[in-house]
């Protein structure tokens, strides 16, 4: 909704605002580890799913790729839909959505590759072992003075693997929604 907020409702405040989220991708992770993960402790949310959910959703990376799908989204399209009636809300889950699923694929490859393969905000905010991601699995099964190369391999060949799939599965809107390519 973001992007689409962005581009469809031009406004000055809304492109300087952009430009602080731009610049909001340069900072590192790390940068904001601290206060993302007392927010979350403020909440109640430390060794839940949900914390570690979350800070994946929406990123300035994906407002920014929904702002530049939606600049190539048909502004004909959208006074169409007005001229019939249709509210802003309307358009937006009745209109925009269908036509941009490729952008929703690549969104939802690029946000599941950068949550699967997360290493150090999980082992922040998961502090019990009952929970545990597959590189926090991949990276525990290095013992102390001898390695099991071959374990090892297996490990991070089935962290792999739902990776692949998704990636598999998804090739073509990914690369149509990397594109920008609206049908």
């Amino acid at each position: 909704i973001a992007g689409y907020g962005f581009e469809i409702y031009h406004d000055k405040a809304k492109d300087a605002l952009m430009s602080v989220l731009l610049l909001a991708m340069m900072l590192p992770f790390v940068a904001i580890m601290i206060p993302l993960f007392k927010m979350m402790s403020h909440w109640g949310l430390v060794n839940s799913w949900a914390a570690f959910v979350l800070p994946s959703i929406s990123t300035p990376f994906m407002i920014m790729l929904f702002r530049q799908a939606s600049r190539s989204f048909p502004n004909d399209i959208i006074e169409a839909a007005r001229l019939d009636g249709l509210s802003e809300i309307g358009i937006f889950f009745r209109m925009f959505i269908p036509i941009m699923r490729s952008t929703y694929g690549a969104a939802m490859t690029v946000t599941f590759m950068n949550a699967w393969n997360s290493y150090l905000w999980p082992k922040i905010i998961f502090q019990s072992n009952a929970s545990i991601t597959m590189p926090m699995l991949v990276a525990n099964l290095k013992s102390g003075y001898s390695v099991d190369y071959g374990m090892l391999m297996l490990g991070v060949l089935i962290c792999t693997l739902p990776t692949a799939i998704i990636f598999l599965c998804l090739q073509k809107s990914f690369a149509n929604g990397i594109t920008g390519a609206v049908k």
